[in-house]
């Protein structure tokens, strides 16, 4: 057996043990999710789906889905309305420093969320703002604002700058170039973007956790309470609430993977910070 098939066997085999052993731990919290009592045995005694309405009435997860929907949707709009002007004027305009300040809008991405979220949190709570729905959001819009950027860039860059110039020429005035002729071609973009914040908010548990209060609590921060709380409440109903969490994580990364290709973002990353 020559060195290259004895390479791809042994990665195909780490993976496929990976993905076997993934399965196993996400299938033993479905599972365990709706048994009535598993205790020694391959299967539970009985299978039931009122763990998830124990854990919808015992966590309040009303309350939470609208935090968790209501941070997502200010943090993506308020990222889209600074991040594609920003990321319009980085792909066209040149600048001393230009690369240097891409790099810096980089960083968000790049370090571990915890790293930054200590300091931030304690601004935020000097100023009054931690532990309301203001502070979550505010502390998620650090990253989020970067990751618009590193994605609407691309999109602008594909646009011919000769469509800009045509309209100039026309007497189109740059808010009118803005409104009326880059942002059709970019809805796309700006679909792609919304969507993976989304994504990346709803996941983001370490910004949330260090910022939010009692009434300002995201599903992720949620049912990391309701983890630590295992002993006194059932584990079926804490892992009905992770599978609730999990299958909103799925359909939102569904439908960001269809908008866009998560190669172009790690290429475009890769470019700029070489």
């Amino acid at each position: 057996m020559t060195r290259p098939r004895l390479g791809t066997w042994f990665i195909g085999t780490a993976v496929t043990i990976f993905f076997i052993g993934l399965a196993g731990v996400v299938g033993s919290v479905v599972v365990n999710s709706f048994g009535t009592r598993w205790f020694d045995t391959w299967l539970p005694e009985g299978f039931t789906p009122d763990w998830y309405g124990q854990a919808w009435d015992e966590f309040t997860l009303l309350p939470v889905l609208g935090v968790t929907l209501t941070v997502c949707l200010l943090v993506a709009v308020i990222s889209v309305l600074v991040g594609v002007p920003a990321s319009y004027v980085l792909a066209r305009r040149a600048f001393p420093g230009r690369r240097a300040l891409y790099l810096l809008f980089l960083l968000p991405i790049l370090m571990p969320p915890i790293t930054y979220g200590i300091p931030l949190a304690t601004v935020l709570y000097k100023y009054g703002l931690a532990g309301h729905l203001s502070g979550v959001v505010l502390a998620n819009l650090v990253p989020s604002i970067p990751f618009v950027i590193l994605t609407m860039t691309p999109f602008i860059e594909q646009i011919d700058p000769a469509v800009e110039r045509a309209a100039r020429m026309c007497g189109a005035r740059t808010v009118q170039i803005f409104t009326k002729i880059l942002a059709p071609l970019l809805i796309p973009g700006i679909l792609a973007a919304t969507i993976l914040v989304v994504v990346r908010t709803v996941g983001m548990f370490e910004l949330t956790f260090l910022t939010a209060g009692p009434d300002s609590q995201t599903l992720v921060v949620a049912l990391f309470y309701s983890m630590s709380a295992a002993g006194i409440r059932a584990q079926q109903s804490v892992d009905a609430m992770a599978v609730i969490y999990t299958a909103m994580m799925l359909v939102l990364l569904v439908v960001a993977l269809r908008f866009v290709n998560p190669t172009q973002l790690v290429a475009r990353v890769k470019d700029d910070s070489e």
